[in-house]
C-alpha cells in the first residue's frame, strides 16, 4: 500500500433482464424507423462491433456532453467498466453513431478520473435532477455538493465520442 486512500468501489446496479430489457432497447427501434430526433441531442444510438462474437451491436445511450464546434460527444458507463458496448468500444474504437437522422464517425477516447470528475460536475450544476438520480441509480452517495459529484465522477467510466475531422462543423 502506497498510503493512498482509495474511494470504495460501490455495487454497480444490475444489468437489465426481461421486460425491464425489452423496455430498455425500445429506443433502438425508434432509431431504426426514422424517430431519432425525438430525442434530439440527449441520446444517441451507438454503433459497436462484439469484440468476440464480432456481430454488429448497437445501444442508445445519454448524451453527458456535447460540443457541436468540436464534433465530440461524451457518455457514461452507468454500469461501470464491464459495460459490454464500452469493453466493445476498447476492443474496437472506430465506430458511428446516429444522433437525430444525422450519422457520425467517430473515433472512442477513453477519460481518465480527473477529466470525469469535472464532467460529472459539469453534467451535475447544468441537470441536478438527474444527476441526482443517475448517481442514486449507480449507488453513490451524493450530497448535492460539487466535491461529491467530483468523487462520484472518479469512479464513472466516461468515453468521449471524436468526430472523423471531415464531419466536423467549422
Amino acid at each position: 500500500m502506497t498510503g493512498q486512500q482509495h474511494d470504495p468501489k460501490p455495487p454497480r446496479p444490475a444489468l437489465p433482464h426481461g421486460w425491464r430489457r425489452h423496455l430498455t432497447r425500445l429506443p433502438i427501434a425508434f432509431y431504426h424507423v426514422g424517430l431519432g430526433p425525438l430525442f434530439g441531442n440527449r441520446l444517441l444510438l451507438l454503433n459497436h462491433t462484439g469484440r468476440t462474437s464480432g456481430l454488429h451491436r448497437r445501444v442508445v445511450l445519454e448524451v453527458v456532453a456535447h460540443d457541436p464546434r468540436q464534433g465530440t460527444w461524451v457518455l457514461a458507463s452507468g454500469f461501470g467498466p464491464e459495460a459490454a458496448w464500452y469493453r466493445n468500444l476498447q476492443a474496437s474504437p472506430k465506430t458511428t453513431i446516429q444522433v437525430g437522422n444525422r450519422h457520425h464517425a467517430v473515433t472512442a477516447e477513453f477519460l481518465n478520473a480527473d477529466v470525469g470528475a469535472g464532467i460529472m460536475a459539469r453534467y451535475a450544476s447544468a441537470r441536478p435532477r438527474a444527476a441526482r438520480r443517475l448517481c442514486a441509480f449507480m449507488g453513490f452517495d451524493v450530497d448535492g455538493s460539487t466535491a461529491s459529484y467530483r468523487r462520484a465522477g472518479r469512479q464513472i467510466p466516461f468515453v468521449r465520442l471524436d468526430a472523423a475531422p471531415s464531419r466536423r462543423r467549422p
